[in-house]
């Protein structure tokens, strides 16, 4: 077993790991690991499980995809250790097997304005590849001519890696918009709206016109005050050279996701 595979399974374990500690009240004492801190810190954890990896309008497994994650946060800046492999290994693609690791700074403008610029390296372990990818966003609260409690945000990523070690070497705009009511009051669970519009500009792709749009629906449901379940139905539309087949070459598709979080 090589190093890189090590490292993704002791990802499933660490998320596993913090979504048992928020399975049973009083057993998250690993917060008194950070009271003697001058200031704040914050762990959070997340499981995640898709009938399909999508992924800015490309479909990179048709085959079940667990997904584990860890963030850490402090003083605006968060380190974020991410992973997703295959389940089943059927699909006909290369596998996506998957490890990214994510530095972030954000830094609140205002009650419902804030700004972020991160970086994040992505490695591919079985196809000995990676990438590298600089991003920088706004994200706003809510509507303010509505005055709505509509999220919403706009990143540019560069992705500056090298084609040869397989870096995408493009550009992505990204737009987000979600919205949540609270449809049960005890305990309170939400139905969650989400949407997606990207421009991708040769990012993994030889034209400089490709989009997608993707549309999400689920729940929120909590299990204890610290995790939380969230089943979605999702949907991705790719246009112009995202849907060319002599590029792109992606399709339509549904695809159905199940997202535990928990939060120290």
């Amino acid at each position: 077993m090589s190093k890189i595979s090590k490292r993704l399974k002791i990802g499933l374990l660490a998320g596993l790991l913090f979504m048992v500690i928020g399975l049973f009240p009083g057993t998250s004492k690993a917060e008194g690991l950070f009271d003697k801190l001058n200031f704040d810190v914050d762990v959070s954890a997340s499981l995640d499980f898709y009938s399909d990896y999508v992924w800015r309008g490309f479909v990179l497994d048709r085959d079940p995809v667990i997904q584990p994650g860890i963030s850490i946060s402090a003083l605006g800046f968060t380190y974020s250790f991410w992973s997703s492999f295959d389940t089943d290994n059927n699909s006909a693609a290369t596998s996506s097997d998957e490890i990214d690791y994510v530095l972030d700074y954000t830094k609140s403008i205002s009650d419902s304005l804030s700004v972020s610029v991160g970086h994040t390296y992505y490695d591919f372990p079985d196809a000995a590849t990676y990438s590298k990818e600089f991003y920088l966003g706004l994200a706003l609260s809510k509507v303010p001519v509505l005055d709505l409690p509509i999220e919403t945000s706009f990143t540019y990523y560069r992705d500056y890696g090298s084609a040869p070690h397989g870096g995408g070497l493009g550009h992505y705009f990204s737009f987000d918009a979600s919205y949540s009511t609270v449809i049960v009051e005890d305990p309170e669970i939400s139905l969650d709206y989400g949407l997606h519009y990207g421009y991708n500009r040769k990012l993994f792709i030889n034209g400089t016109n490709g989009s997608d749009l993707g549309l999400s629906l689920g729940l929120t449901v909590p299990l204890t005050e610290s995790l939380t379940m969230s089943p979605t139905l999702n949907y991705s539309m790719p246009f112009g050279d995202l849907k060319d087949d002599n590029d792109g070459n992606q399709d339509d598709r549904f695809y159905i996701g199940l997202s535990l979080a928990y939060a120290l």
